[in-house]
Order: C-alpha cells, then sequence, then structure tokens
C-alpha cells in the first residue's frame, strides 16, 4: 500500500491538485492519494494495450462482479440482472428523482450531507425539504421521529447517504429498519447512497439498504468503486434494485444514461469487484491507522477541535468553534496552506465545521495539522 511523496502527487492533474497554488496542501476533495490498486492497473492497462477504449457497450460482467463482491462483503443477494450502469451516483440519483414525482412533492435528506444532493433535488426539478441530522456531542445520527414527520407531510423521495458523508457514520441496521417502516408507510421511496460502503473500517458494520427485504419495494441503491479504489475520473457507477417494481422504474431512464458510463470505467470496476479485495482490505487497515495519527495529532496540536472518528471512509468532519469562533475556519486554514471543504457547503447549522481528508501519506497529513496548529496559534497571539 504505497502513498505518493508530496512531489509525485504534485505532478497529478485531477482537480484536487490544481486547483490551489503548489504552496497549499489540498485536504478537500473526496479522492485518495494512493497508489492504484495492482488487479486495476493491470486490466486498465490491458485495455489501453488492445485499444480498447469505444463506448460501453453492455454489461461486461459490471452486474456478476458486483453481485459476487457484495455477496462477499456484507451478505447481501444481489440480481446481477436488477444492476444498471450510470455515469456516476449522481446521474444516477437525478434520474430516480425524475422518475419518482421530484418535481410533485419534495425531495428530502439530511444535512450535513454531500453538498451535490441540493444540486440533484434541484436538476431533477425539485423542492428541498432538509431534516437535519440528530447531534449528541461530537456523534451523529438520523433524526428518524422527524423524518417521520416529513414523510407523513408529503415527500416523493428521502436520500439516504450510507455511510454518511461528511460525518462518516454507518448507519445502524435497526435505523435503517423504521427508516423503511416510515418510508412504507407514508408511501415514500428511499435512494440510497452508498459509494462510500466498500471503505466501511469494520466491513461488518455496514447493512446495504437492500439487504432488508422490506425495503425492496421502496429503495434504490447508489453503487460505485470509485471510492473504495479511487476511480473516480473514470466514470462508473451504477443503481441497484430488488424488485420488479423498483426495476421498472431504472428501465425508464433514457439510453443516453447508458451510452456515457465509462469504457475504462467499467473494466477498472469489474477488476475492482473481482480482484481488488485483498487491496481493499490492506487500505482499510491503513486507513484505520491513519485515523488514529490523525486522532494523535488533534489532541497534540489541535485540542481545541472536537470531531468523531469515522466509522467509514476517510474524511474528518471538524467542529472548529473552539479555535475560530465567529470566524471561518476554511479561510483561516487557507492562509496557513491548507485547503479544506467549508461546511457551509454540507447545509443544516455547519459553518463552524471544516472537512478534512486524510487518506494521504503521513508527511503531508503530519504538515497540515502542524500548518492549521499554527494558523489556531496565529489568531490567539
Amino acid at each position: 500500500m504505497r502513498f505518493p511523496s508530496l512531489a509525485e502527487l504534485q505532478d497529478r492533474l485531477s482537480a484536487k491538485w490544481t486547483t490551489h497554488p503548489a504552496g497549499v496542501l489540498p485536504m478537500t476533495i473526496a479522492e485518495m492519494d494512493v497508489a492504484l490498486a495492482e488487479p486495476v492497473a493491470a486490466a486498465l492497462a490491458d485495455a489501453i494495450r488492445r485499444s480498447d477504449t469505444g463506448y460501453f457497450g453492455g454489461s461486461q460482467g459490471l452486474g456478476e462482479a458486483f453481485a459476487e463482491f457484495s455477496r462477499d462483503r456484507w451478505g447481501w443477494v444481489v440480481d446481477p440482472n436488477r444492476l444498471k450502469a450510470v455515469t456516476d451516483v449522481g446521474v444516477g440519483a437525478v434520474e430516480l428523482l425524475r422518475r419518482l414525482g421530484a418535481n410533485r412533492k419534495k425531495v428530502a435528506f439530511s444535512p450535513p450531507v454531500y453538498p451535490p444532493f441540493f444540486d440533484w433535488v434541484r436538476e431533477a426539478g425539485g423542492t428541498l425539504a432538509e431534516v437535519p441530522l440528530a447531534r449528541d456531542g461530537a456523534s451523529w445520527r438520523l433524526d428518524l421521529d422527524a423524518l417521520d414527520a416529513a414523510f407523513a407531510g408529503g415527500i416523493a423521495a428521502y436520500i439516504l447517504c450510507n455511510p454518511h458523508n461528511p460525518v462518516g457514520r454507518v448507519h445502524r441496521r435497526q435505523e435503517l429498519e423504521r427508516l423503511v417502516q416510515s418510508a412504507r408507510r407514508h408511501g415514500v421511496a428511499i435512494v440510497s447512497d452508498e459509494i462510500h460502503a466498500p471503505l466501511a473500517l469494520d466491513p461488518d458494520g455496514f447493512t446495504p439498504l437492500l439487504a432488508l427485504d422490506a425495503a425492496a419495494d421502496v429503495g434504490y441503491a447508489l453503487v460505485s468503486a470509485s471510492k473504495g479504489w479511487n476511480l473516480a475520473g473514470l466514470k462508473c457507477a451504477a443503481v441497484v434494485t430488488a424488485s420488479s417494481q423498483t426495476a421498472a422504474v431504472v428501465d425508464g431512464f433514457p439510453p443516453d444514461t447508458q451510452w456515457r458510463v465509462g469504457q475504462l470505467g467499467v473494466i477498472g470496476s469489474v477488476a475492482a469487484y473481482r480482484s481488488g479485495a485483498g487491496w481493499l482490505d490492506a487500505l482499510i487497515v491503513e486507513l484505520r491507522r491513519k485515523r488514529d495519527l490523525l486522532a494523535d495529532l488533534i489532541d497534540t496540536e489541535l485540542p481545541g477541535v472536537v470531531w468523531d472518528r469515522p466509522e467509514a471512509g476517510y474524511l474528518a468532519w471538524l467542529d472548529c468553534s473552539g479555535v475560530f469562533p465567529q470566524l471561518d475556519a476554511r479561510d483561516e486554514f487557507l492562509r496557513a496552506g491548507v485547503a479544506l471543504e467549508p461546511g457551509a457547503r454540507f447545509g443544516g447549522s455547519a459553518g463552524e465545521f471544516v472537512r478534512l481528508n486524510f487518506a494521504t501519506s503521513d508527511d503531508v497529513l503530519e504538515e497540515a495539522v502542524a500548518r492549521m496548529s499554527r494558523a489556531v496559534g496565529q489568531r490567539r497571539a
């Protein structure tokens, strides 16, 4: 498991490494500073060698590969024929919301949450209904009573984020069961964004929505290898259904949603699902270690920052109200040479938060926190 040096990373052309000047450490966009998994790199290199870079031509084993992975990883039995490839989870979400009546009723979700959720609802012609997560100290959870009340008021669909970006929570099976009961009672569809699921730091703790039998008629899962194996730029995700009723909704997608899927994305995803589990296991061990390293760094260098260790992924949701009261923490840290995602983008009352991506080398992570510590010290001086 190799995390390239800062000099190597600065040669990358992705948005993460080209948005800010070279003197700024980007701890922003949710992609990892890690060398590509060997089975994925080999599959992509082989495709390039044979010039197999045309349009995506159909399944190519994507459904079967994901079904094998989901069964082995979570015990979730997926029908490969009920997986439809889409460009990314955003495209899948928008197409689902359009067909689920977003233009007639509101669409609910729970901030703080991945910022494009707001855009997806608007793109689908819908109206936002924010039902914030409940907070207990540094911990977060679904506010199931508030969600039930919102559903009763007339909601077309609820977009679930599980694991939840940016707080890193893996929603518990009992919570999902209550959510599904409420959705069924009020006729609400659940669109579950599960893009971070392969990165559950305790894989046994993650419950796919459609692993619940009661969710079959109301649920849709958005899945992708893009976060787990760092393939976001290759453009491949999928919508999974578990009943003829929900499959009929997905079958109504425009044909172009398939044509826009990246051929290399499919090839890379199939390789990841079929041959990348060992690499993923090693990555999770490393992410746990980096999470612990970040915890030690915050304790010693940023003692006024409050956070709850994420249960999935590599994103830390930091409450900076104790170190920068009445100030924009993101701007203060940027002046010190560290770019972080501003909490205000995630909705709710999250203006005092920043999101930090710790999937990078230890050297970069340690330097970023040192710069953040200096920013706090300068403000207090």
